[in-house]
This record gives C-alpha cells, structure tokens and sequence, in this order.
C-alpha cells in the first residue's frame, strides 16, 4: 500500500484530550511547547491515517545528509481566523543531501513519537548533493497544513 497524505486518526482523538502542545501557553504543567519533527521516507513505505507512531521500518537510509528520526520542525504558533484553527511549520531543509523520498510523517517526538500527519509527495523526489527542502503551505485558515475547522 503506498503512501497516503493524511491527518492520522490518533491525532484526532489526541488532540482532544489534550496530547499536543504546539504552543507555549498549555496547561498540564508546563510551558514549554512539543518537539514535532519530519521523518522521510522510501516508495516501500505504507504511511497513512491509520499510522499511530514513528518507525525506522522504511525510512530514508541514514546518510548523504539525512539522520534517522528526520528533522526537528520549528512551529509557527497556532492561531484562527474566522471559524478555522491552524498551526503550521517553517520549511525545513535536509542539506548538501543525496536523498530519495516518497513521503514524510510529522510526528511528536516529546509525547512518545505519536504521529500527527503524514506527507505523500505523490511519486519519488529526489536531491542529489543539494538541498532536500519540504516546503509547507502558507499559515492560513485555508492552507495550513494543520486546520480545524
């Protein structure tokens, strides 16, 4: 089964007891936001809104400018604009890298890797010696990568 863009299930319903923390003001005692990172992953991969955690198991091989776990992502603060809630992250880049990926799973690394999201590309992307860059849409109520609405 191939990789298939998605916001996982789990997060869902994790979201709603209160899991996730991608601001700095929460309160189950603590102010400091999560760490979400990006990990990529190979056409073998079987990535999809049933994925509950990250796994090595496909991943993008360590080397060439990439390290297993992925990329540490920096949030760009949850915010709404009308009836929509949104978070969103800066791009991220694997430099002067030699990767091939078909996907990518955002997952949370300080609440035990849960997944959030998984990314298809939509066929192989590949770098050669170049930066490998995942661009994220625009923070908006109708383009972020994350929106509740």
């Amino acid at each position: 089964m191939p990789i298939t863009q998605a916001m996982a299930t789990s997060f869902k319903v994790e979201i709603l007891n209160g899991i996730h923390a991608f601001g700095t003001t929460v309160s189950r005692g603590s102010t400091a936001a999560d760490t979400f990172k990006c990990a990529l992953y190979t056409s073998s991969a079987t990535l999809d809104a049933s994925t509950t955690v990250y796994s090595t198991t496909n991943e993008v091989a360590t080397g060439g400018g990439y390290s297993a776990g992925g990329n540490t992502l920096t949030t760009v603060a949850p915010t709404s604009s009308g009836t929509t809630a949104f978070v969103d992250f800066s791009d991220t880049t694997w430099s002067t890298s030699t990767i091939t990926a078909n996907g990518a799973l955002i997952y949370n690394a300080t609440q035990s890797n849960k997944t959030v999201a998984v990314l298809a590309f939509g066929g192989d992307k590949t770098s050669t010696a170049g930066n490998f860059t995942i661009q994220f849409p625009a923070a908006a109520a109708s383009t972020a990568i994350l929106r509740i609405a």
